[in-house]
């Protein structure tokens, strides 16, 4: 299945933008833990250890950690339904956005986060010596990093639960954790020091600081309209955020801590990060804002009422089965639908919304049984009497919708 907003820029820029996150999260203060154990494993310190030993030694401890989160990856895809269903739930999304934005504060040096010195001794005895001990500790290697790397890895697999793809599930942590193992692959090569900290640090912490406020307040627009409203197309909007978020980073909403900052300085660091939030924040409503052009489109809620217009009308019709929670339903709005020559012959076809985020609702269910509506987002093309034409399981791009629409006319 090929549906994935992040997609919709293409393998490469997919695939690119998780590495790059996996690497910055390798840089994070509870990654360090796993360098002075790696380095040893490594045979870093061992006269007698070749760097070819070491690199393969790396590739095995990395293969550990690809193999966690690639299951990881398949295993959210499998529990896409279930975790849908759990993204438009106060209950759950509000817990998980309190959670985000704590890590947040860790982040920004609130108060220091690690796991317990005990669990980490325990951790670090998995395995033992040679190729199968190097994987051994791959394996736990993620969970001894999970208090820095938890809240980005979270976000990547709430994206993948939506996508319901097992290949697109796997092969994304499977990037990711390739990401995070390019600092074991500079170790065993070089058999380099553990980085001295300095302001650097506080950049990129700071950085994914914001990166977790900003999806904090994602998540709770599934349950919160009015930040679900808080976005639009005008380019007075776009400066305004631009504006702040230099701002927030100009007074030091980066390069500022709270741990270790004077009173003014906190303050200082705590306007920069509120800025760069809301302008981070501001910028991405402007994104997910879908273009006007010629006024919205004209749905119509509920699959009889629309089958009913069709007749009246001697029109087809296309259903759009969607979700409050499904990434890939909103790029539809962002990029297909708003799309000129798409929204002009969708003026010759009856537009019926299905809503299926409470996708447990008996007339939901019947209706995307029906129309084969297994996986979001799905169109289904139905002529004026509401036979099937043609079904789209995926995220499709205008000219492909194009194609498909004129076949129905």
């Amino acid at each position: 299945m090929e549906s994935s907003s992040l997609l919709a820029h293409g393998w490469l820029w997919a695939f690119a933008t998780v590495f790059v996150g996996g690497f910055l999260t390798s840089l994070t203060p509870c990654v360090y833990p796993m360098i002075s154990i790696t380095v040893s494993l490594f045979g870093a310190r061992d006269e007698s250890s070749t760097r070819a030993r070491s690199m393969a030694l790396a590739t095995a401890y990395v293969g550990g950690i690809c193999v966690m989160y690639t299951t990881l990856g398949v295993s959210f895809a499998l529990a896409g339904r279930a975790f849908g269903t759990f993204m438009s739930s106060p209950a759950f999304m509000v817990p998980i956005a309190i959670f985000f934005l704590l890590m947040a504060a860790s982040m920004f040096g609130a108060f220091d986060l690690s796991l317990p010195a005990e669990w980490q001794a325990r951790l670090n005895t998995v395995g033992g010596k040679g190729f199968g001990g190097a994987f051994g500790m791959g394996l736990v290697g993620g969970i001894i990093a999970a208090p820095c790397t938890g809240p980005v890895l979270a976000s990547v697999l709430a994206y993948v639960a939506t996508t319901r793809s097992m290949f697109l599930g796997g092969s994304l942590l499977f990037t990711y954790a390739l990401g995070m193992g390019v600092l074991f692959f500079v170790i065993a090569a070089f058999a380099v020091s553990l980085p001295r900290s300095g302001q650097w640090m506080e950049v990129v912490k700071s950085f994914f600081g914001i990166v977790m406020v900003v999806a904090a307040l994602y998540f709770l627009r599934n349950v919160l309209p009015a930040l679900a409203r808080y976005g639009s197309r005008d380019t007075s909007w776009l400066v305004l955020h631009a504006t702040l978020l230099v701002v927030g980073v100009g007074i030091g909403g980066l390069n500022l801590s709270f741990k270790y900052s004077q009173v003014a300085e906190k303050v200082r660091k705590a306007f920069g990060v509120t800025a760069i939030g809301i302008g981070a924040f501001g910028l991405l409503g402007f994104v997910l804002t879908p273009k006007q052009n010629g006024g919205p489109l004209a749905w119509i809620h509920g699959e009889q009422a629309g089958i009913a217009t069709a007749r009246s009308a001697h029109k087809p019709v296309l259903i759009d089965f969607y979700a409050d929670w499904c990434l890939p339903c909103k790029e539809l709005e962002l990029k297909t639908f708003s799309d000129p020559r798409v929204k002009e012959l969708l003026g010759q076809f009856v537009l019926v919304k299905v809503d299926c985020t409470e996708d447990d609702d008996p007339q939901v269910v019947d209706t995307k049984k029906r129309y084969h509506a297994a996986t979001l987002p799905t169109l289904s093309i139905v002529d004026a009497d509401g036979k099937p034409l043609h079904t789209i399981d995926h995220f499709v791009e205008p000219d492909e919708l194009l194609e498909q629409l004129r076949r129905a006319l």
